[in-house]
Protein backbone atom coordinates (compact mmCIF):
# COMPACT_ATOMS: atom_id res chain seq x y z
CA UNK A 1 0.00 0.00 0.00
CA UNK A 2 1.36 3.41 -1.25
CA UNK A 3 1.25 6.10 0.99
CA UNK A 4 2.82 8.94 -1.00
CA UNK A 5 1.46 10.76 -4.04
CA UNK A 6 3.32 9.46 -7.57
CA UNK A 7 3.02 12.52 -9.13
CA UNK A 8 4.86 15.26 -6.37
CA UNK A 9 5.69 12.60 -4.14
CA UNK A 10 4.08 14.42 -1.19
CA UNK A 11 2.49 12.37 1.28
CA UNK A 12 -1.54 11.37 1.25
CA UNK A 13 -1.72 11.47 4.87
CA UNK A 14 -4.15 9.22 6.95
CA UNK A 15 -7.51 8.31 7.70
CA UNK A 16 -9.20 6.02 10.88
CA UNK A 17 -12.50 5.69 8.98
CA UNK A 18 -11.52 3.37 6.82
CA UNK A 19 -9.90 0.78 7.91
CA UNK A 20 -9.07 -1.59 4.92
CA UNK A 21 -7.18 1.47 3.82
CA UNK A 22 -6.02 3.91 5.96
CA UNK A 23 -4.45 6.53 3.41
CA UNK A 24 -5.75 9.72 2.37
CA UNK A 25 -7.66 12.04 3.67
CA UNK A 26 -9.65 12.78 0.55
CA UNK A 27 -10.75 9.40 -1.58
CA UNK A 28 -13.10 9.16 -4.62
CA UNK A 29 -14.76 6.33 -5.54
CA UNK A 30 -16.55 4.14 -8.21
CA UNK A 31 -18.51 1.12 -7.66
CA UNK A 32 -19.59 0.24 -10.59
CA UNK A 33 -16.14 0.29 -12.33
CA UNK A 34 -14.38 -0.79 -9.26
CA UNK A 35 -11.93 2.16 -8.99
CA UNK A 36 -10.64 4.11 -6.11
CA UNK A 37 -8.18 7.40 -6.06
CA UNK A 38 -6.28 8.82 -3.38
CA UNK A 39 -6.40 12.26 -3.95
CA UNK A 40 -3.40 14.10 -2.72
CA UNK A 41 -4.05 17.42 -0.86
CA UNK A 42 -0.84 19.30 -2.27
CA UNK A 43 -1.04 18.80 -5.90
CA UNK A 44 -4.92 17.68 -5.95
CA UNK A 45 -4.15 14.70 -8.23
CA UNK A 46 -6.26 11.55 -8.80
CA UNK A 47 -3.79 8.59 -7.75
CA UNK A 48 -5.58 5.40 -8.83
CA UNK A 49 -4.87 2.66 -6.02
CA UNK A 50 -3.49 -0.40 -6.90
CA UNK A 51 -6.10 -3.30 -7.68
CA UNK A 52 -5.84 -5.88 -4.62
CA UNK A 53 -6.18 -3.08 -2.40
CA UNK A 54 -9.73 -1.54 -3.20
CA UNK A 55 -12.52 -3.98 -3.58
CA UNK A 56 -12.76 -4.08 0.16
CA UNK A 57 -11.84 -0.51 0.57
CA UNK A 58 -14.89 0.30 -1.84
CA UNK A 59 -17.49 -1.39 -0.23
CA UNK A 60 -16.67 -0.09 3.46
CA UNK A 61 -16.24 3.81 1.29
CA UNK A 62 -20.13 3.19 -0.10
CA UNK A 63 -21.29 2.02 3.79
CA UNK A 64 -19.82 5.10 4.95
CA UNK A 65 -21.18 7.41 2.54
CA UNK A 66 -24.63 6.16 2.95
CA UNK A 67 -24.66 6.19 6.74
CA UNK A 68 -23.28 9.75 7.07
CA UNK A 69 -25.82 12.43 6.81
CA UNK A 70 -23.21 15.21 6.01
CA UNK A 71 -23.84 14.84 2.46
CA UNK A 72 -24.86 16.52 -0.66
CA UNK A 73 -24.95 15.31 -4.27
CA UNK A 74 -26.40 15.56 -7.55
CA UNK A 75 -27.37 13.13 -9.67
CA UNK A 76 -24.18 11.47 -10.31
CA UNK A 77 -21.48 12.80 -8.16
CA UNK A 78 -21.88 12.85 -4.09
CA UNK A 79 -19.43 14.40 -1.70
CA UNK A 80 -19.46 13.12 2.47
CA UNK A 81 -17.54 14.44 5.40
CA UNK A 82 -17.02 12.23 7.84
CA UNK A 83 -16.27 12.82 11.48
CA UNK A 84 -12.45 12.84 11.50
CA UNK A 85 -12.29 15.11 8.45
CA UNK A 86 -12.32 12.67 5.91
CA UNK A 87 -13.72 13.21 2.52
CA UNK A 88 -14.92 10.69 0.51
CA UNK A 89 -16.27 11.40 -2.92
CA UNK A 90 -18.84 8.89 -4.90
CA UNK A 91 -19.05 8.33 -8.58
CA UNK A 92 -22.08 7.06 -10.26
CA UNK A 93 -22.62 7.53 -13.69
CA UNK A 94 -20.93 10.73 -14.47
CA UNK A 95 -21.49 12.53 -17.67
CA UNK A 96 -18.21 13.80 -19.15
CA UNK A 97 -18.69 17.62 -18.45
CA UNK A 98 -19.56 17.13 -14.60
CA UNK A 99 -17.16 14.63 -13.98
CA UNK A 100 -14.19 17.01 -15.01
CA UNK A 101 -15.76 19.92 -13.24
CA UNK A 102 -15.26 18.07 -9.98
CA UNK A 103 -11.78 16.96 -10.78
CA UNK A 104 -10.24 19.51 -12.92
CA UNK A 105 -12.34 22.44 -12.24
CA UNK A 106 -11.25 23.19 -8.86
CA UNK A 107 -7.77 22.64 -9.45
CA UNK A 108 -7.69 25.12 -11.94
CA UNK A 109 -9.44 27.69 -10.60
CA UNK A 110 -7.14 26.91 -7.67
CA UNK A 111 -3.79 27.44 -10.11
CA UNK A 112 -4.99 30.73 -11.59
CA UNK A 113 -5.54 31.84 -8.37
CA UNK A 114 -2.25 31.13 -6.82
CA UNK A 115 -0.79 32.65 -10.15
CA UNK A 116 -2.29 36.15 -9.46
CA UNK A 117 -1.26 36.02 -6.19
CA UNK A 118 2.41 35.04 -6.82
CA UNK A 119 2.62 37.25 -9.83
CA UNK A 120 1.47 39.78 -7.37
CA UNK A 121 3.59 39.61 -5.17
CA UNK A 122 6.54 39.55 -7.13
CA UNK A 123 5.32 43.04 -8.50
CA UNK A 124 4.79 44.36 -5.29
CA UNK A 125 8.23 43.32 -3.93
CA UNK A 126 10.22 44.62 -7.10
CA UNK A 127 8.26 48.19 -6.96
CA UNK A 128 9.23 48.22 -3.48
CA UNK A 129 12.87 47.39 -3.91
CA UNK A 130 13.33 49.74 -6.85
CA UNK A 131 11.94 52.41 -4.64
CA UNK A 132 14.73 51.65 -2.41
CA UNK A 133 17.41 51.63 -4.81
CA UNK A 134 17.70 47.76 -5.10
CA UNK A 135 16.55 46.20 -8.90
CA UNK A 136 15.45 42.40 -7.92
CA UNK A 137 13.31 42.70 -10.77
CA UNK A 138 15.14 40.69 -13.07
CA UNK A 139 15.86 38.12 -10.24
CA UNK A 140 11.48 37.24 -10.54
CA UNK A 141 12.26 37.32 -14.32
CA UNK A 142 15.26 35.16 -15.18
CA UNK A 143 16.28 33.52 -11.83
CA UNK A 144 13.95 30.96 -12.17
CA UNK A 145 14.38 30.12 -15.79
CA UNK A 146 17.05 27.32 -15.30
CA UNK A 147 14.38 25.91 -12.35
CA UNK A 148 13.93 22.15 -13.14
CA UNK A 149 9.80 21.49 -13.75
CA UNK A 150 9.36 18.19 -15.19
CA UNK A 151 11.33 15.30 -14.73
CA UNK A 152 9.83 12.53 -17.54
CA UNK A 153 10.83 8.88 -16.98
CA UNK A 154 11.92 6.91 -19.83
CA UNK A 155 11.52 3.29 -19.99
CA UNK A 156 14.90 2.68 -19.43
CA UNK A 157 14.58 4.30 -15.58
CA UNK A 158 16.53 7.58 -16.70
CA UNK A 159 14.70 11.12 -16.31
CA UNK A 160 15.03 14.07 -18.94
CA UNK A 161 15.27 17.36 -16.78
CA UNK A 162 12.98 19.72 -18.09
CA UNK A 163 13.72 23.78 -17.17
CA UNK A 164 11.35 26.64 -17.28
CA UNK A 165 12.62 28.14 -20.42
CA UNK A 166 12.50 24.75 -22.63
CA UNK A 167 8.54 24.62 -22.31
CA UNK A 168 8.18 27.03 -24.72
CA UNK A 169 9.92 24.82 -26.93
CA UNK A 170 7.82 21.45 -26.28
CA UNK A 171 6.10 20.59 -29.27
CA UNK A 172 3.34 18.19 -30.23
CA UNK A 173 3.76 16.99 -34.02
CA UNK A 174 2.37 13.97 -36.30
CA UNK A 175 5.16 11.09 -36.12
CA UNK A 176 6.57 10.03 -39.33
CA UNK A 177 5.33 6.36 -38.15
CA UNK A 178 2.06 6.89 -37.79
CA UNK A 179 0.20 8.45 -34.78
CA UNK A 180 1.34 12.00 -32.71
CA UNK A 181 4.97 12.04 -30.99
CA UNK A 182 5.93 14.99 -28.27
CA UNK A 183 9.23 16.66 -29.13
CA UNK A 184 11.00 18.20 -25.71
CA UNK A 185 14.18 19.92 -24.72
CA UNK A 186 15.70 18.79 -22.02
CA UNK A 187 18.97 18.81 -19.50
CA UNK A 188 20.66 15.40 -18.85
CA UNK A 189 21.80 16.32 -15.11
CA UNK A 190 20.17 18.77 -12.47
CA UNK A 191 21.91 20.21 -9.49
CA UNK A 192 19.98 20.91 -6.23
CA UNK A 193 20.57 23.97 -4.61
CA UNK A 194 18.96 26.66 -2.10
CA UNK A 195 16.51 27.90 -4.06
CA UNK A 196 15.62 24.09 -5.81
CA UNK A 197 16.99 22.03 -8.56
CA UNK A 198 18.49 23.73 -11.55
CA UNK A 199 18.81 21.91 -14.94
CA UNK A 200 22.64 21.12 -15.79
CA UNK A 201 24.24 20.59 -19.20
CA UNK A 202 24.12 21.04 -22.62
CA UNK A 203 20.57 21.10 -23.80
CA UNK A 204 19.27 18.24 -25.92
CA UNK A 205 16.35 17.22 -27.81
CA UNK A 206 14.17 14.00 -27.55
CA UNK A 207 11.30 13.19 -29.83
CA UNK A 208 9.23 10.64 -27.23
CA UNK A 209 6.18 8.30 -28.51
CA UNK A 210 3.79 6.30 -27.14
CA UNK A 211 3.35 5.49 -23.44
CA UNK A 212 6.21 7.35 -22.51
CA UNK A 213 5.10 10.41 -24.12
CA UNK A 214 1.65 10.88 -22.93
CA UNK A 215 3.57 10.32 -19.12
CA UNK A 216 5.52 13.18 -19.93
CA UNK A 217 2.59 15.29 -21.33
CA UNK A 218 0.69 14.66 -17.98
CA UNK A 219 4.20 16.32 -16.07
CA UNK A 220 4.77 18.90 -18.35
CA UNK A 221 1.39 19.87 -19.43
CA UNK A 222 0.33 21.12 -15.77
CA UNK A 223 3.33 23.59 -16.05
CA UNK A 224 2.77 24.50 -19.25
CA UNK A 225 -1.20 25.49 -17.59
CA UNK A 226 0.36 27.61 -14.95
CA UNK A 227 -2.88 30.07 -15.13
CA UNK A 228 -5.01 27.33 -14.90
CA UNK A 229 -8.12 27.91 -16.28
CA UNK A 230 -12.34 29.47 -15.91
CA UNK A 231 -15.27 27.66 -15.60
CA UNK A 232 -16.15 28.30 -19.67
CA UNK A 233 -12.40 27.09 -20.48
CA UNK A 234 -13.05 24.04 -19.12
CA UNK A 235 -16.56 23.42 -20.53
CA UNK A 236 -14.72 24.33 -23.97
CA UNK A 237 -12.10 22.04 -23.09
CA UNK A 238 -14.19 18.66 -22.37
CA UNK A 239 -16.12 19.97 -25.88
CA UNK A 240 -13.17 18.96 -27.68
CA UNK A 241 -12.25 16.07 -25.86
CA UNK A 242 -16.47 14.71 -27.07
CA UNK A 243 -15.88 15.50 -30.05
CA UNK A 244 -13.21 13.01 -30.66
CA UNK A 245 -14.43 10.33 -27.90
CA UNK A 246 -11.31 9.33 -27.11
CA UNK A 247 -8.68 11.19 -24.89
CA UNK A 248 -5.58 9.64 -26.57
CA UNK A 249 -6.81 10.55 -30.50
CA UNK A 250 -7.13 14.51 -29.07
CA UNK A 251 -3.20 14.42 -29.19
CA UNK A 252 -3.37 13.41 -32.94
CA UNK A 253 -5.69 15.55 -33.66
CA UNK A 254 -4.36 18.69 -32.29
CA UNK A 255 -1.02 17.69 -33.94
CA UNK A 256 -2.75 17.21 -37.32
CA UNK A 257 -4.55 20.44 -37.29
CA UNK A 258 -1.49 22.26 -35.57
CA UNK A 259 1.02 20.91 -37.92
CA UNK A 260 0.31 23.67 -40.70
CA UNK A 261 -0.39 26.51 -38.29
CA UNK A 262 2.08 29.11 -36.98
CA UNK A 263 4.67 27.79 -34.83
CA UNK A 264 3.79 24.31 -36.26
CA UNK A 265 2.50 22.16 -33.04
CA UNK A 266 4.25 24.27 -30.25
CA UNK A 267 1.78 23.65 -26.84
CA UNK A 268 2.39 26.93 -25.45
CA UNK A 269 1.09 28.70 -28.65
CA UNK A 270 -2.22 26.48 -28.53
CA UNK A 271 -5.52 28.14 -27.19
CA UNK A 272 -5.53 27.80 -23.26
CA UNK A 273 -8.61 25.78 -23.98
CA UNK A 274 -6.71 23.04 -26.07
CA UNK A 275 -4.08 23.08 -23.88
CA UNK A 276 -6.53 22.13 -20.83
CA UNK A 277 -8.43 19.59 -22.78
CA UNK A 278 -4.40 17.53 -23.76
CA UNK A 279 -3.93 17.47 -19.79
CA UNK A 280 -6.99 16.42 -18.99
CA UNK A 281 -6.79 13.44 -21.53
CA UNK A 282 -3.13 12.86 -20.43
CA UNK A 283 -4.19 11.89 -17.30
CA UNK A 284 -7.50 9.89 -18.12
CA UNK A 285 -5.15 7.91 -20.86
CA UNK A 286 -2.80 7.26 -18.44
CA UNK A 287 -5.47 5.83 -15.95
CA UNK A 288 -6.52 3.67 -18.97
CA UNK A 289 -3.57 2.28 -19.67
CA UNK A 290 -2.88 1.41 -15.75
CA UNK A 291 -6.33 -0.58 -15.96
CA UNK A 292 -5.31 -2.18 -19.22
CA UNK A 293 -1.99 -3.31 -17.19
CA UNK A 294 -4.50 -4.74 -14.44
CA UNK A 295 -6.34 -6.55 -16.33
CA UNK A 296 -3.04 -8.53 -18.54
CA UNK A 297 -1.81 -9.26 -14.91
CA UNK A 298 -5.45 -10.44 -14.19
CA UNK A 299 -5.64 -12.59 -17.31
CA UNK A 300 -1.64 -13.86 -16.47
CA UNK A 301 -2.97 -15.23 -13.11
CA UNK A 302 -6.24 -17.01 -14.30
CA UNK A 303 -4.14 -18.80 -16.71
CA UNK A 304 -1.78 -19.91 -14.33
CA UNK A 305 -4.80 -20.78 -12.29
CA UNK A 306 -6.14 -22.90 -14.82
CA UNK A 307 -3.71 -24.47 -15.24
CA UNK A 308 -2.88 -25.53 -11.54
CA UNK A 309 -6.73 -26.76 -11.36
CA UNK A 310 -6.07 -28.69 -14.27
CA UNK A 311 -3.15 -30.70 -12.74
CA UNK A 312 -5.39 -30.96 -9.46
CA UNK A 313 -7.93 -32.38 -11.75
CA UNK A 314 -6.09 -34.86 -13.08
CA UNK A 315 -4.55 -35.94 -9.95
CA UNK A 316 -7.89 -36.82 -8.41
CA UNK A 317 -9.40 -39.08 -11.67
CA UNK A 318 -7.24 -42.60 -11.86
CA UNK A 319 -4.99 -43.33 -14.68
CA UNK A 320 -7.40 -46.00 -16.92
CA UNK A 321 -10.65 -43.74 -16.54
CA UNK A 322 -8.36 -40.50 -17.92
CA UNK A 323 -7.43 -42.71 -20.31
CA UNK A 324 -10.53 -43.76 -21.04
CA UNK A 325 -11.82 -39.80 -20.84
CA UNK A 326 -9.14 -39.16 -23.81
CA UNK A 327 -10.14 -42.32 -25.70
CA UNK A 328 -14.22 -41.41 -26.01
CA UNK A 329 -13.05 -37.45 -26.97
CA UNK A 330 -11.22 -38.84 -29.94
CA UNK A 331 -13.95 -41.03 -31.16
CA UNK A 332 -16.87 -40.03 -32.72
CA UNK A 333 -20.36 -39.92 -31.55
CA UNK A 334 -22.26 -43.32 -32.21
Amino acid sequence: MYSTCIYCNRRLGTNHEIESFPVGRRLAFDAEKGRLWAICEVCRRWNLTPLEERWEAIEECERRFSDTTRRFSTDNIGLARLGDGLELIRIGRPRRPEFAAWRYGREFLRRRIRSMIVTGTQVVVSVAGALLGADIWWFFIFGGKKQVVARPRLDDGSHLYVIKSDLKHVRLMPHSGGGWALRVLYRPTERRGLFGARGKGRREEVELTGPTAVRAAGLILPRVNSWGGTDSQVRSAVGLIEEVRDPERLFGHVAERHADMRGRGTVTRMDSEVRLALEMAAHEESERRALEGELAILEVAWREAEEIAAIADRLLIPQEIDRWIHKERKEPDG
